[in-house]
């Protein structure tokens, strides 16, 4: 009797010995997950403030006023580019003219948004809207804006007319904006909008060999 109380002695205490070391061991391993989470938290508190922090300085302290130039000019100059767009596609003829037109809407109103969010962020004034007939180009001489009179008068074209017209003033409007990426990729710092000129480039450069294609002079 006495060998088997200490044998059932001895089994009890090895299982309250297990069951201590369970116990202990999910409370580790809950000490553990709370510092994880704390730790993740701590992580992610950490990181939170230096990311706006870090996207807020680079616009700031990256651009100069050649940037700032790009931009302010730049966003009046696309603006009157869609509008035209948006003409072509109920006064143009040409299957072709309407096509460029809507790629020309949806490559620049995007970059409209993006260089609208460059200004404000910098701190610097945002063009006000709707100068698609001011023929102000950002103080460019050759920024190829449309006057007032050239807006009026592919306003009340339609058909051929228009598809000449439209594609004419386009050549124009587009080696304006040419010139000003350009100037930007020479004299800007702020990368992205460094970036931006040299698509400008690329893809308008492209375009005004396109139309004048369609012009019958490539």
């Amino acid at each position: 009797m006495t060998v088997k109380r200490s044998l059932v002695r001895r089994a009890t205490a090895v299982a309250a010995s297990a069951t201590a070391a369970l116990v202990l061991a999910a409370c580790g391993g809950s000490g553990t997950g709370d510092n994880g989470s704390a730790h993740g938290g701590g992580h992610n508190a950490s990181a939170s403030p230096s990311a706006p922090s870090a996207a807020s300085a680079a616009p700031q302290g990256a651009h100069n006023a050649a940037d700032t130039a790009f931009a302010q000019g730049m966003i009046p100059h696309h603006r009157q580019a869609v509008e035209m767009a948006d003409l072509a596609a109920t006064r143009a003829e040409s299957a072709e003219v309407k096509s460029l037109a809507d790629e020309i809407k949806k490559a620049q109103d995007p970059e409209i948004t993006t260089l609208t969010g460059w200004l404000t962020a910098w701190g610097e004034q945002v063009p006000a809207g709707g100068g698609g007939h001011g023929g102000h180009g950002g103080g460019h001489d050759t920024s190829g804006m449309m006057t007032a009179e050239e807006m009026g008068g592919l306003e009340k074209t339609s058909g051929k007319a228009f598809d000449t017209a439209f594609l004419r003033l386009m050549v124009k409007h587009h080696e304006g904006a040419v010139a000003m990426a350009k100037a930007e990729q020479s004299g800007g710092s702020y990368q992205p909008a460094k970036d931006m000129a040299g698509a400008i480039v690329t893809s308008q450069s492209a375009e005004i060999t396109r139309m004048n294609t369609l012009l019958g002079k490539g």
